[in-house]
């Protein structure tokens, strides 16, 4: 089980590199503008990231959304639902750039911010800035202004800040002189955004992070996600004690199936996707209260 953590880890470095594999632009400080620049990747990355090689999903939905009446946005709709069915949010767990920025930080050596009832609350607020920033805001644009409003991209973002907009100004001297106060108000909600990763575990991806909140949607439904042989569990509690996720029980919403919880489960009762399991019942398996 010890060499899970790094396997996932490889997994995660692997999609920052692919999703952001135009590595010259970060020293030219151009966007890439290639063919697949108009297909999404399942993460959360940004489209105005030097390195970016496809756009990303939250910039494409409420582009897509700016476009109502007119235009349905049946290409970003049918593919957040295939990859919700599909992944769900393992995408969070393995398949996002910004949420192993976010892990990367938590490992700095301070006090942290453990999660309680408190936390599982604030978990809430992703989908009402999913319902207002990347829904609301941009259809009410469309529809009496006549022109897109990506709200949460351009108010929001840090992931957006992170990669592109500091990314840019840092390749391009020239945009100094430029970037006014809604730049320095997104670089405030960065800062406060890393600075609270490094306290408490992936702040953005629990509180903020409308992706997630969307991909939660699918959770009893996806096809890769991480599970409980109820044959075999002992309901001893260790598996939600233990995650760092505002979990109420393996595999909910806020699970992002990164399967630290299978090496401490006694009765190796967790397992990923839909394998078929051969055991005996959790009482015939010395499974007791007392082990709680």
């Amino acid at each position: 089980m010890g060499d899970r953590p790094l396997k996932r880890r490889l997994i995660q470095l692997a999609s920052a590199l692919i999703y952001n594999a135009n590595m010259a632009g970060f020293g030219k400080g151009e966007l890439y503008r290639g063919a697949t620049k108009g297909l999404c990747v399942p993460g959360l990355n940004c489209y105005s990231c030097p390195g970016a090689v496809a756009a990303c999903p939250l910039g494409s939905l409420q582009n897509a959304l700016s476009r109502l009446p007119r235009k349905a946005p049946l290409y970003v709709a049918g593919f957040l639902v295939l990859v919700g069915l599909t992944l769900g949010r393992v995408v969070c767990g393995f398949a996002c750039p910004f949420g192993l920025i976010q892990e990367l930080l938590h490992k700095i050596p301070t006090p942290k911010i453990r999660k309680s009832r408190w936390t599982r609350y604030l978990s809430w607020l992703k989908y009402g800035i999913l319902a207002v920033f990347v829904v609301a805001i941009p259809v009410w644009y469309a529809w009496t202004e006549g022109y897109p409003l990506p709200a949460f991209c351009k108010y929001i973002c840090p992931a957006g800040t992170l990669e592109g907009g500091w990314s840019l100004v840092a390749a391009r001297p020239e945009y100094r002189g430029v970037v006014g106060g809604l730049f320095g108000w997104k670089s405030a909600v960065c800062i406060a955004v890393l600075v609270g990763c490094v306290f408490c575990y992936r702040a953005f991806c629990r509180f903020l992070c409308p992706l997630g909140a969307i991909y939660s949607l699918f959770a009893r439904v996806a096809l890769v996600a991480v599970r409980v042989d109820k044959r075999l569990c002992c309901e001893c509690g260790l598996c939600v004690e233990r995650c760092k996720m505002d979990v109420r029980r393996v595999g909910d919403r806020e699970c992002i199936h990164c399967g630290e919880c299978r090496a401490v489960c006694p009765k190796n009762a967790i397992y990923f996707g839909r394998e078929k399991r051969i055991c005996q019942p959790a009482e015939e398996n010395g499974c007791s209260v007392s082990e709680r």
